[in-house]
């Protein structure tokens, strides 16, 4: 007998939305006599306009998000038409984007599918999700203001950054175009001895800068790669004439004199577990990791059993909303299939902009970023 719908609220979506990690009070709306009053809780069936919610996301009072659930055999994409049209006509309000929606996050499951929508500019675009946010992220999100971000990188030439080359800018230029245009997926291709690190470097700076990110991953391959771009992040002056490492939170693994090319020694700091098992908005921060690592602290060591791996290294209960830029680096070798799968789940597993670099495209690679730059 096919799964109904109820039953894959209460044995797939509820338990999703109560986990350990996400922590949401699930509760039916004629049980509720205030809400303001609601702190984290997921509402069922809460009355708009044209027809009753699946689920109210309220924090702190606030009604956030909206969730449409369909039994596991209808596909979750195309249901947040029905989502946008609850948000149109919610009695309770934080805010009108658009002239017509009255609540910022909008998602569509079927219990195993997650697709989630910010409403808020219409250049945004759905994408799929791995699971949904806590309360905590989705205040986060709320609360951020990337509008803000958008005029200082229009107010800002990147060409303040002196040492930078003309392609170097265009490149930097494309991915703030891209971000503002809504987009979550960027490719960076350029040749190798063109300063690629160094262009990633001066984006990250501006990125940090205009206050659209606060917590970036950036991802190597291998350990002498997070060295050398650990130096390149250390050695990079601002425009303000500070070292970028003294103005932000510079993090990676504890590197051994063998995993730096010239064999010197290497001062590095590691990263707190709690920065990525509790990501705070008063975090802001650079992170170097490896692929590997990242694989171990989200799968665990046997995922990566079949090469070296960081032994010091162990799984976490991380959050989707971890980072909120990740840069993925020499993302175009020639990986096996289980190396590509590892690099496709760190990176589908964030709710983040994801940004590769590289210097000739590979089939897989342009399958993992879809939009080239």
């Amino acid at each position: 007998m096919a799964e109904s719908e109820a039953k894959t609220r209460k044995t797939r979506i509820d338990e999703k939305l109560k986990s350990s990690l996400l922590n949401w009070t699930i509760i039916p709306n004629d049980k509720v006599s205030d809400y303001s009053a609601l702190s984290a809780h997921a509402v069922e069936e809460y009355p708009t306009e044209t027809g009753p919610a699946d689920y109210a996301l309220f924090v702190e009072g606030k009604l956030l998000g909206i969730i449409e659930a369909k039994k596991i055999a209808v596909g979750a994409e195309n249901v947040l038409e029905q989502a946008k049209r609850y948000a149109r006509g919610v009695p309770n309000t934080v805010g009108e984007w658009r002239g017509e929606y009255k609540v910022p996050f909008l998602y569509s499951t079927n219990g195993e599918s997650i697709f989630h929508l910010d409403i808020r500019k219409k250049e945004n675009t759905s994408h799929q999700l791995i699971d949904f946010h806590s309360p905590q992220a989705l205040l986060s999100k709320f609360n951020r203001d990337t509008d803000k971000a958008e005029q200082w990188f229009s107010g800002r030439p990147v060409k303040e950054i002196t040492r930078l080359r003309p392609y170097q800018i265009a490149a930097i230029e494309a991915i703030e175009n891209g971000i503002c245009n809504g987009k979550k997926t960027m490719l960076i291709a350029m040749a190798t001895g063109t300063g690629k690190t160094f262009t990633l470097v001066s984006s990250i700076y501006r990125l940090l800068k205009s206050g659209y990110a606060k917590r970036i991953l950036f991802l190597v391959d291998r350990r002498a790669l997070a060295a050398q771009t650990v130096s390149a992040i250390s050695a990079f002056e601002t425009p303000e004439g500070l070292k970028l490492d003294r103005d932000y939170e510079v993090y990676s693994q504890k590197f051994k004199r063998e995993d730096l090319d010239d064999g010197s020694s290497f001062d590095s700091k590691a990263l707190p577990e709690e920065y990525l098992t509790n990501p705070q908005e008063k975090h802001t921060f650079i992170y170097v990791s490896t692929i590997q690592r990242m694989t171990i602290n989200l799968l665990g060591k046997e995922a990566v059993a079949d090469f070296e791996y960081d032994v010091d290294a162990n799984k976490l209960d991380i959050p989707i909303n971890a980072f909120d830029i990740i840069i993925a680096d020499e993302c175009h070798r020639g990986y096996s299939a289980s190396e590509t799968g590892r690099w496709k789940y760190v990176l589908d597993y964030f709710d983040a902009v994801k940004i590769g670099l590289t210097a000739t495209p590979a089939t897989h690679t342009l399958a993992m970023f879809k939009k080239v730059q």
